[in-house]
Formats: structure tokens, sequence, C-alpha cells
């Protein structure tokens, strides 16, 4: 197997029920559990008791928001958000004596979830063209070579500089200064991979590329439709806002293609309930869509609102909204009025009774909120799909009022906030005039890469370095052969990274790693404290200060690291004050004020417990898109034949996951423990294909007239629709093609692989 893939290494499956209840007393053990792996109990307690609390730190998980009035004391977090600080926040750490112990060779033949648990990186590491292990390198040293090949490029956009959700707003926008001076935006980032789809539909529809709601508009709705979302995992907190909301009266509809726990039942541990086992149940009207069944069971139920107004004339439709606040409507009914709905639910794969019931629901609400994340955004008619959530929305009125609005939900703690200080390969006139009003250089105005334009430009020797702020580039990114090969070819690549990850391992000729801060570690600059700030799903910007030792004296933080890494490029050529930033982050929040709407008196108001809400103009009903008004989308459902043998595939995260970050080897929601190579099946699919439960079986797609092939994974018969199935991501992006891309927003369509299944020589 090549290095770049998570080897093939069964670790004994168990398999049980599927939990019906999410959270409650076992998400309470399995977080102390996490921690005290990692740490001895009074850092734990000491971490967790400052996490996401108004004079703490913010969860470097998920980007749910916290509440903006009274936090919990004793635990303002979920069970993922634990698992994440006992990563970050672990005692464990890799000094030079590890690397020289550990080959690349051998340190390829791990797992990423044992590569991950090896601990902290302590101090630079260096990999020399032709070396077998990394060796210690000065930080001077390393930007002095980092320096060196950034200057000898024949062009700026010779070079990658990536982004992940992790950076903080003061290193985001550092970064891409360093970046826009160096000459070129190549700034590609993980929202490319996740919530760039929502960026496009949303700034299409609504003029801003982010969410229109806040956490009490959750409290408040009438409805609330969870699309292509698994929250008890991925936002386990947002269970706690459906809880409120359905205790207010609120019905919460649920489409997806696999029923998890997270969207049926809940059990608070922080309530009497909750330890009493009293389960809050969460959802009223279950939709179990095939994969990329959402378009059209979101145009039916368009299609049902709009001959129930008929029937009933102003009654369903908010006509006064519509009249007065958005353009297309007219060509809209007219293409509804030629679907058929018959074919529009036989489409979605949902029992049309079940349809029918979610439209009832929906017929004489106005407060009505849409939320989603990687189950719309990454298909190849996932802009569309969007815009088509946002129609319904729009027939209703429920746009710019409390209790409803568009809740796109981000999967990273600062991806919001990365886009907002002007992490993006396309930046906007207006931004770049800013940048040179302020800091008199002229910024390049050429579009740069994105995540799939910087592999292939990777790939063809196009790009020579690769940079990389946070991430695990490789393991996130699709086609996983072909991003390996793609990274490989650069002269150098770099990682600022806390921990050891598979990117490491699969480098350029050159590779240096640069330790940094995380999260809950103290940052302290000629003894004073640091703080950095964060922007969470709804637009909220809050400070974010660690109180934790760091385990070693030779990390440095984040915009430290970009600032004397600029310093080490520009010299004193350079027309930004890289010294001042570096002495405090004041001086940083000072100019993105002068740069980025919205952060008027940043310093000041980011230091108001709790921070500020940034300016929304979908959230008050104004629109500044190109019609001024909200604006209604046409275009057709998409199907997706199938040839004899032929599976639609989705890659989907562990309960033990984030992102690319493996906890542990349980998916304990879908009762599958200690084993992560298994592709979940419908048992009709299991019989007709000639298979069995439990048989080891290697899958293959062929787009492009490509064979990609992940070997061995493992039967389990599941409830999920027929000719569907599902695979954990990382270790089948193998199969996603780097070429099979969203629809004007460019991201990897993880959510729909056509595979075939053929049975496999290894042996469980």
């Amino acid at each position: 197997m090549d290095s770049a893939e998570n080897p093939i290494t069964f670790t004994g499956i168990k398999l049980g029920p599927p939990k019906t209840v999410a959270a409650g007393i076992p998400a309470v053990i399995s977080s102390m559990r996490h921690v005290l792996e990692e740490m001895n109990a009074f850092r734990g307690m000491k971490a967790l008791l400052k996490l996401n609390q108004k004079d703490g730190y913010d969860c470097p998980g998920c980007a749910w928001p916290d509440p903006d009035d009274e936090r919990s004391g004793i635990a303002e977090y979920c069970e993922n958000g634990a698992k994440a600080i006992a990563e970050e926040a672990t005692t464990k750490k890799l000094t030079p004596d590890f690397f020289a112990q550990h080959s690349i060779a051998a340190l390829g033949e791990l797992t990423d979830y044992e590569i991950g648990k090896k601990g902290r990186i302590a101090q630079p590491m260096y990999l020399a063209e032709g070396a077998t292990h990394y060796s210690p390198i000065s930080w001077g040293n390393a930007y002095q070579r980092i320096a060196a090949h950034l200057r000898r490029l024949s062009s700026p956009d010779e070079a990658v500089f990536y982004t992940s959700g992790r950076t903080s707003n003061e290193a985001a926008f550092l970064y891409q200064l360093m970046v826009r001076e160096y000459g070129t935006n190549n700034l590609p980032d993980c929202s490319n991979m996740c919530h760039e789809s929502s960026g496009v539909a949303l700034n299409d529809s609504l003029g801003i590329g982010k969410g229109s709601v806040t956490l009490e508009d959750i409290h408040e709705a009438e409805v609330i439709i969870i699309l292509g979302q698994n929250p008890g995992t991925n936002h386990p907190r947002m269970l706690t806002a459906l809880q409120k909301a359905k205790a207010n009266g609120a019905t919460i509809i649920a489409v997806n293609p696999l029923k998890e726990t997270g969207l049926l039942n809940f059990l608070n541990p922080q309530t009497v309930k909750g330890v009493l086992q009293i389960a809050t149940h969460l959802t009223d009207i279950f939709l179990q869509v095939k994969i990329n069944g959402d378009m059209a069971l979101v145009k039916a139920l368009s299609l049902l609102l709009l001959q129930e107004e008929e029937r009933h004339p102003g009654t369903v439709f908010d006509n006064a909204f519509i009249a007065n606040q958005t353009k297309g409507f007219d060509n809209y009914i007219q293409h509804l009025k030629t679907q058929q709905l018959s074919q529009l639910m036989a489409d979605s794969g949902v029992d049309p009774v079940l349809i029918e019931a979610a439209a009832a629901a929906l017929f004489h609400k106005k407060k009505i909120i849409a939320c989603w994340a990687m189950g719309l955004t990454q298909h190849k008619n996932a802009v569309d799909t969007i815009r088509e959530v946002v129609n319904l929305l729009l027939l209703k009125g429920s746009i710019g009022k409390p209790g409803a609005g568009t809740c796109p939900v981000r999967g990273h703690s600062n991806v919001q906030g990365d886009r907002t200080m002007g992490i993006y390969e396309q930046p906007t006139d207006a931004f770049l005039d800013k940048i040179q009003a302020v800091y008199g250089f002229n910024p390049p105005r050429a579009h740069g890469y994105d995540v799939v334009h910087a592999i292939h430009a990777m790939y063809k020797g196009q790009a020579k370095v690769f940079m990389a702020m946070g991430g695990n580039f490789l393991s996130a990114t699709p086609d996983t052969l072909y991003t390996a090969a793609a990274l490989r070819n650069c002269d150098l690549t770099v990682h600022v990274s806390t921990k050891l990850n598979r990117s490491h391992v699969v480098h350029g000729k050159e590779a240096i790693i640069l330790p940094c801060l995380g999260r809950s570690d103290k940052d302290l600059l000629r003894g004073e404290a640091q703080f950095v700030t964060c922007e969470n799903s709804m637009g909220v910007i809050q400070m974010s200060k660690g109180n934790l030792h760091p385990i070693s004296e030779h990390l440095k933080s984040e915009p430290v690291i970009i600032c004397e890494l600029a310093t080490a490029l520009f010299g004193k050529e350079s027309c930004v004050r890289w010294n001042d930033y570096a002495q405090h982050y004041d001086h940083i929040r000072n100019d993105i004020e002068k740069v980025i709407p919205g952060f008027d008196q940043y310093n000041q108001r980011v230091r108001h417990p709790g921070g500020f809400y940034l300016p929304n103009g979908a959230r008050k009903g104004q629109f500044n898109t190109l019609t001024g008004k909200a604006n209604f989308n046409v275009a057709p459902v998409l199907n997706t034949p199938l040839a004899a043998g032929e599976y639609m595939m989705m890659t989907i995260r562990s309960h033990d996951q984030f992102n690319t970050t493996i906890y542990g080897l349980d998916d304990r929601y879908r009762g599958v423990y200690h084993e992560r190579r298994v592709i979940f099946m419908h048992p009709k699919d299991i019989a007709d294909g000639g298979f069995q439960p439990g048989q080891v079986v290697d899958l293959y797609n062929y787009h492009g007239q490509t064979e990609r092939v992940a070997y061995g994974f493992i039967i389990v018969a599941y409830d999920i629709p027929e000719k569907c199935t599902a695979t954990y991501f990382p270790e089948t992006n193998v199969l996603v093609p780097v070429d099979s891309v969203a629809d004007k927003s460019n991201t990897p369509t993880s959510k729909l692989v056509i595979i075939q299944i053929k049975s496999s020589d290894i042996k469980n």
C-alpha cells in the first residue's frame, strides 16, 4: 500500500444495535475517559472548566455558537469537544528522539488514528531531500529555508498557501496579508471542501454567504428542517438548542439517508430529566431520502405548498414578502407547475405520505429555519439544492424575521472567520482596494487556486511550494493517491501543526514542520497574556484565551510564526509592520478594523463578555444581491443513473472522529465498535449482490476511466436506502475523484461517489 493511505489493519469488529438516544451519561463517561488518557485529572479539569466560557477559549472542534446569556459553569461543551481538548492538550510530546527512532517509512505504516495518538510536536523539524528521518531545526533556519524557496520561484503563483478552520482571525488576517504582499491569491482553504457550496448559493440568493439566524432564533422557531446533517456526532451542542425549541412547541423535520441517533432522541446530562434517563424526542417527521434526493424532496414540498396556496389563496405563501422583497417568483412558479409530484417523490426516495405530512407542517407556519451541512454541500448540484431550500423559505417569507432563516452549520471552529478575514482565492476588488489603501502595496488581482485547482497545479509541477496553516491536507482532500503524488512533486512542503498527521509523512522533496500553540495553550508575549478571536456559525466574534502551560518552550503562536516568516521573506522592504504585530495582538485587531467592515472598535467590543455580532443583511431582511432583492432560482432535479452492480457511496464521520482527527475506533451511535474499515449497506443489496454481512470486499470507482480502489472493507447491514452505501473518511477518500466537483463551487462530491463492490482476497 502507498503510505498516503491508511494501512489495511482490521482491529476486531464488534457490532451492536444502533443507539436510539444521543448523549446522556455514556457521553459524560466517554468524555472523561478520553481526557484522562491524555493528561492528569488536574490539567484536564483546568482545561474543561474554561472551554467555551466567556473568559476562556473557543473549542477547536465545531463552530456551533455559545449562548449569548448564561453558560453552564460546569460543562459548556459536548462529548466531542472534550475529545478535541484531550487531543490538543495532551501531555504526550514528540521530541527529537522520537523522530530519530521513527523513519518516514515506519510512520507511514501507522493508521491515522495511531499517528494522531503519538502526541504534540515539541520543536521545529526538518526533512532534507533524500533523508529518511526528520531532524530538529531552529526557528530561524526554518524561516530562512522557507523564504529561500519562495524567493527563487519564477512566479509567486508557484506557491500555494492552505488554511485550516482552526486558524484564528488574527492569524488568518496576517496569513492572507503575507501571501498577498508576496504576490499571489493562491489561498485554498478547508471551506473549499465543505461549505463553499453554501457560500455561493446564499450569496446568489440572499447577498451574504453566511447563515441568517441566531441561537435565539432556533429557540423561537415553529418548524426546524435539518437536512444532510448529523448533529449528535458533528455538532452535539446543537441538541440542547433543539431541545429548547421542542419545549417551545417547534416541529422538527429531519432529512437524511441514515436515521442518525442525534436526530431522534436526546438525553441532556446537565438536566434532572437527563440524569433520570428521560429523553427528549426530537424528530417529529423523519424523511429518509436516498443519497442526493434532497433537491427532489424540497421541490416536492414547494409544489405541495403551491397546491395548497391555490386551494386557499393568501393562507400559505407570504405574498407581501414575495412581492416586495423577492425577484423571480413568477418564473419559479411556472417551473414548479411543470413538475410531476409523483416523480419528485419517487426521485427523493421518501414515502409520499411522509412528504405530505411534512408539507402540512409548513402550511400555516412562518417561523421556519432550514439547517444543513455536508449532506447537501458535497454534491454536483449542491449549489442548486441549497438555493432550492432558500426558495422554500422565500415562499413562506421565512427570512429576516425572528425564528426564521438559513442555518448552514459549519464543521470547524473558525472556518467562517477565516473567510471573513480574507482567506479566499477569489477576493473582491473592494477588499483588495482596502488592503492597498491601508498598507500601500498593490495586491494581486488575478484569482488564485482553490483546493482542487491547487492539487492539479502541484501534480503538474506548476506549484512547487506548499504551506499549510493547520489541518491535515492529504487526509482531508479527495483522490488520495493523486493528491499524494501532487504533494510529492513539490520542492518544499511546510506544515504549521500541533500534532503529527499523515500530511507530514507524504511530503515534498524537503519538508518542514512548525509546531504551534493550540487554543488551550497560554500565549505569553513579553510577559503579557494574549488572546485571539474566532467567528462562530452565527457570526459572533468572541475572544479565545488559553489557560494551560504549553508542553514545550519551543512552541510559537500562529500569528508570531507568520510575522517572523514574513520578516525573513521581505526583510526591510515590507510595507507591513510585522514586528509590531508580533509584539501584541491588539495591533493586529486595530488594522483588521481598518480593512474589514463590521469590526469597528474591535479591541473594545471583543473584550465584552460574549463578544459581538457582525452585520448580517439577510438577518434584517436586506438583500445585497445584484437585483437588490432575494432571488428565486430555477434548476432541474439531477438524477444519478446506476448501471448493474453500481452503488452510490457517501463518506461520513464515525462518532469517534472530528474531520480527519480520529479519537477512537468506536461508532457508538451506529453500533459499530473497534473498527473503521466498514461499508454500510441495505440488507437487500447485500443479498442481491451475492454478499454476506461481515464479508470483506474491495471498493472500486472508475470515474474518468481511472480505476481507484479502496481495499479491505467489512460489510455491515444497516438501515440505509437501497443502492446507497456509506463509509468513513479518510479511509475511502481514495475513491473520491478529484475531477468530480460541485457546479459553481468546485467542492469535491464526497457525498456521492459511484462505486462497484467486489469480493476481496483480504481476510478479516
